[in-house]
């Protein structure tokens, strides 16, 4: 395993990542014709099989490195200010390093949303190795359980390797609805992850197709615990999740295949996770006019969407850049559509 970088370079990787940040919400301030995010699909595969998720499968193979460093090269022409890898699981990938030094070259921030279970300390230093610069990992319970096996009694070890070994960022959402039995849990998970040094987020998982889900009394009373935690960077929780938490739609203007794209493992941009489909373009043929043309439609799913990364990036123009094309989304043709196979429990 490489040599653990002492605390001052620690020190000075996170000064320029935060110098990055910067430059990525000025370039963002006066430039509305990029995407600020996308999320690029590496694996569809998972070695889990979370009941509410339909994001993964059992079955599919890497996609090639040569393809994921082509479509990387696409998202910097697009001039795209994050990427994040996600699946699936990407740990799985065997040529993830290489991935992620190519994020690297054509953007300005690299990230990664794992399950965590294959994290190791050699992992890790790898990963510092190759540039990451954020890592989130959603842990849904205490215990596993038939819902999820994310479980902080399975993940505490992981966590305690990347509070000892990571020299990126790292966040841990935890979780709210969606047939999470405890909801307390989130508490629990939150609070572990404050002590070991990382930020936390809580999340309110959506239905099957990425839509409102209210919460409970118990779920409810979770929620308004830890947006007490705020000040204390607990959870970043903002207007959208108050809304979601009171089975409310919200009005807000979706930037979904504008500021954020989703790029599954076809190589095809979508609005979003929950929206795989629309518009189905190759990425290799999406130009500023597509931008553009998404960046004032209206999508008919936003106002009970709760896929909060959207939320987030779209609420960077919440003040500008009025929607004048309303469009319900239509099914893309059969053979452009992504076949996700959800296993079972």
């Amino acid at each position: 395993m490489p040599e653990r970088n002492s605390k001052r370079d620690r020190r000075r990787r996170t000064i320029d990542r935060r110098l990055r940040e910067l430059k990525l919400l000025a370039k963002g301030a006066v430039d509305i014709d990029h995407p600020i995010m996308a999320h690029i699909i590496p694996i569809r595969r998972c070695n889990l099989s979370c009941t509410y998720c339909n994001e993964y499968d059992t079955f599919s193979p890497p996609v090639p490195l040569d393809t994921m460093l082509a479509r990387v090269a696409e998202l910097g022409r697009l001039k795209t200010g994050i990427i994040t890898l996600s699946g699936g699981e990407p740990l799985l990938h065997p040529d993830l390093d290489d991935i992620i030094r190519g994020i690297r070259r054509h953007a300005t921030l690299a990230g990664m949303i794992t399950n965590g279970y294959l994290l190791t300390a050699d992992r890790i230093a790898r990963l510092n190795e190759a540039g990451l610069d954020y890592l989130q990992i959603s842990i849904d319970n205490i215990m596993p359980d038939d819902v999820s096996k994310k479980s902080l009694k399975v993940l505490d070890k992981k966590l305690q390797l990347l509070s000892e070994h990571a020299d990126f960022h790292v966040n841990i959402n935890s979780v709210l609805g969606g047939g999470i039995h405890n909801p307390e849990d989130a508490l629990t998970v939150g609070r572990r992850a404050m002590e070991l040094g990382f930020t936390s987020t809580v999340g309110i998982i959506h239905d099957g197709d990425g839509q409102l889900r209210p919460l409970a009394e118990r779920e409810r009373k979770v929620f308004l615990e830890m947006k007490s935690f705020e000040k204390k960077h607990f959870s970043r929780v903002n207007g959208f999740q108050d809304k979601i938490a009171n089975g409310e739609p919200s009005d807000w203007r979706c930037r979904a295949g504008s500021r954020y794209l989703y790029i599954c493992e076809n190589g095809l941009v979508h609005y979003c996770s929950q929206q795989r489909g629309f518009p189905a373009k190759p990425l290799e043929e999406y130009t500023i006019e597509d931008i553009r043309r998404e960046y004032v439609t209206e999508k008919t799913c936003a106002p009970l969407c709760t896929i909060s990364c959207v939320h987030q990036i779209s609420y960077f123009d919440f003040f500008r850049g009025k929607q004048t094309r309303i469009v319900a989304p239509a099914p893309a043709p059969a053979e452009e559509l992504v076949s996700i196979k959800v296993a079972q429990v």
